[in-house]
């Protein structure tokens, strides 16, 4: 019998995940890689919004705390994008490799992946928070001065902005268990 009808057999049966071919690993590397690259083309045009908007809100700003806030705002967005790059920027595979090493080399990609999934309070999320908490916190002091019922108001977009940090951590959250599934499958092909 040829190989591949070997293989056809030995897949048609059942059981355990079949073992992928070199050309397979391969496209699934670069197809990985194209939805890192695309995913960080997209951070980059939000943290380049967010620095011409905060910048601008900086110098425009009517009072100190304003400007503090959002300078420390252009700040995190700058930080986040070095550390996206840092962290999490697509490497390609090296053309000519055999399958363990292409495997290895797509497992230390998604391990890549996950690690800064994982960590995204640190780097992306982290930087953000004392910028945008210095910005709700003197829009809260400055309607709360005008009234009880405009200082309470003003917390609920304070609390929309919370709920949307903890909501992208948990999205990011669920990537890094996606990926650490994908990590697992790998693994146990590359045992087989």
């Amino acid at each position: 019998m040829e190989s591949d009808d070997m293989r056809n057999i030995w897949q048609s049966q059942g059981g355990p995940a079949a073992p992928l071919s070199l050309e397979e690993l391969r496209k699934k590397g670069a197809k990985f890689r194209s939805r890192i690259v695309w995913r960080n083309v997209r951070e980059y045009v939000g943290a380049a919004f967010v620095v011409g908007w905060f910048g601008y809100c900086a110098w425009a700003a009517d009072t100190g705390w304003r400007r503090l806030g959002s300078a420390l705002v252009v700040a995190g967005a700058f930080y986040l994008a070095f550390e996206l790059h840092r962290r999490a920027s697509a490497s390609a595979a090296p053309g000519e490799l055999a399958w363990r090493s292409c495997a290895d080399f797509h497992r230390a990609q998604l391990v890549r992946q996950r690690d800064a999934l994982s960590s995204v309070w640190k780097w992306y999320l982290g930087p953000l928070v004392p910028g945008l908490a210095i910005l709700m916190g003197s829009g809260c002091v400055t309607a709360f001065r005008h009234s009880i019922t405009a200082g309470l108001l003003s917390l609920i977009p304070l609390g929309a902005v919370a709920l949307m940090l903890w909501f992208v951590g948990r999205l990011n959250r669920n990537a890094a268990a996606g990926i650490q599934r994908q990590i697992d499958k790998l693994e146990t092909i590359a045992g087989e």
